[in-house]
């Protein structure tokens, strides 16, 4: 019976042990203890509900994206439609707010080629009445005699652009009513046309001209000429005695009752005596001072002799001078904003001697060029000078003049001289750039027949220019680069160049 009672006693005591331990265990779990099944099941909700948040978050995040990407569309459709200036400067590829947003990269890439918004109808464009009146510069005159022919004593040839001095340079910058400047055509230096086809140019009030020099190419015939562009326009292809040999062993020119010479819709016109010993400097003549070959133009668009036009040149006209009331029209480089920049790929390209591009461009610096930047008020300096499109006012003749000047007295890269006559000019001479893409669809690009070269190119130290009887050095060109120049510079220190394109 005492053992029953012990073993019931003992019984007992040790349940009323398991339930301290049950109790103490669930007090342990009720205040989060190691292991506890509370925090565990607290945890576990803890979890489902921050990934469900993260995803809500990336889906919220996302249908905001797309909302503003709708709104941005929305307001660049309707600023291009607004009224108001600033809005609708985002759209105006020639306006600053537009240049700076590329700059900063905000503007998509255009392609290589784009449409380009030409008229509908040929036979519709309006061809203005009256010509874009003469304001700035009234009356303009050329030097027609090398006046200046003496060096020391000793007489010298007269020169196709004359000499002209440092003095008459700066000065043929100084816009006033009436003016007499330098530009080529100098009497006894070279470049004469025939009587024939002196006659046959003073008909022509539109023109469309392109040159060949040195024999490298063929002319190419332009496609896509609507009747009344045959009928309104010259085309002109000038060439030098050694070309024009070479393109009638290689294609079939006619010739007129007058003695014209033709190869298909182009009227070859002659120069007779180079007036430069460089292929490139001569072909500049005809490109730049289209307004001296044919004095009776209004108009006229310049085209490479390697370049098959494939617009019709009264659109161009209508697209861009008259739409926009321009007087002058020349597309913007590829590549390049700043003159520093083409003169870096010119030399990593070799398409001119070295050193002279180094002192072309300290002249330039040391006379106060900047390099291209957003706060200028052109959309770059550089152009694409293949195709130049222009009305021959006063002021533009004035421009084509200065430019040719300094082809003629530095280097024969045209790139380099446009955009610091522009600069030296003040903002008075206005001219509309426009998009690369669009120049590239106004032509098909022929290769040459072979490349023409001039043994300038290779030179790699100017010291190989000062010895006596050099031959590598121009003798009627570059005239700037062997006189003196009238200020210090060995100061000038020219600006970095960051080069952002390899094809640059």
């Amino acid at each position: 019976m005492e053992s029953i009672e012990t073993q019931r006693l003992l019984s007992k005591k040790l349940t009323r042990r398991g339930d301290r331990d049950t109790a103490y265990q669930q007090t342990r779990d009720v205040e989060g203890g190691s292991g506890s099944p509370v925090k565990f099941q607290q945890v576990y909700p803890l979890r489902i509900v921050l990934k469900k948040g993260f995803v809500r978050l990336v889906l919220a995040a996302g249908t905001l994206w797309m909302l503003l990407v709708m709104v941005v569309l929305l307001f660049h459709v309707w600023s291009c439609q607004s009224s108001l200036a600033f809005f609708s400067a985002i759209c105006n590829r020639d306006g600053r707010v537009f240049i700076i947003l590329d700059t900063m990269g905000f503007v998509p890439k255009p392609a290589h080629r784009c449409s380009i918004p030409l008229a509908n109808d040929v036979a519709k464009v309006a061809i203005p009445r009256e010509r874009t009146p003469d304001v700035i510069l009234e009356n303009l005159s050329y030097f027609e005699e090398d006046d200046d022919l003496k060096n020391g004593t000793e007489s010298t040839t007269p020169l196709f652009g004359g000499h002209q001095s440092w003095a008459q340079r700066d000065q043929s910058f100084k816009l006033s009513k009436t003016m007499k400047v330098h530009c080529g055509f100098i009497r006894g230096g070279g470049a004469e046309m025939s009587p024939k086809d002196i006659d046959y140019v003073k008909k022509c009030k539109f023109v469309v001209a392109s040159g060949i020099f040195d024999g490298y190419d063929v002319p190419h015939q332009p496609t896509n000429i609507s009747e009344r562009s045959r009928e309104l326009f010259c085309f002109l292809m000038v060439v030098d005695e050694v070309s024009l040999e070479f393109i009638k062993s290689n294609v079939t020119v006619k010739k007129d009752s007058e003695g014209g010479q033709w190869v298909g819709i182009w009227r070859l016109i002659a120069l007779k005596n180079p007036p430069y010993d460089e292929p490139r400097r001569n072909g500049k003549v005809p490109k730049i001072l289209t307004h001296r070959l044919f004095p009776q133009a209004q108009y006229s668009i310049w085209i490479d002799g390697k370049m098959e036009l494939i617009t019709d040149p009264l659109l161009m006209l209508e697209r861009y001078l008259w739409r926009g009331k321009h007087t002058f029209a020349i597309a913007q480089h590829k590549h390049h904003h700043s003159i520093y920049e083409e003169a870096d790929a010119i030399k990593r390209r070799k398409r001119y001697a070295r050193p002279l591009i180094d002192l072309h461009m300290k002249i330039y610096r040391y006379e106060g060029m900047q390099p291209w930047s957003v706060l200028k008020n052109t959309a770059s300096d550089v152009p694409e000078g293949a195709i130049i499109i222009r009305e021959h006012t006063a002021l533009n003749n004035l421009f084509s003049c200065l430019w040719f000047n300094e082809v003629n007295l530095f280097t024969p890269r045209d790139q380099l001289s446009f955009g610091y006559v522009v600069y030296r000019l003040g903002g008075a001479f206005k001219f509309h750039m426009f998009p690369n893409c669009e120049y590239y669809s106004l032509f098909v690009l022929h290769p040459h027949t072979r490349e023409h070269s001039s043994k300038i190119e290779w030179v790699k130290d100017l010291k190989e220019l000062s010895k006596e009887n050099s031959n590598l050095k121009e003798t009627r060109g570059g005239l700037g680069l062997w006189t003196p120049y009238p200020g210090d510079l060995n100061t000038v220190v020219l600006p970095p160049v960051a080069r952002t394109s390899k094809a640059g």
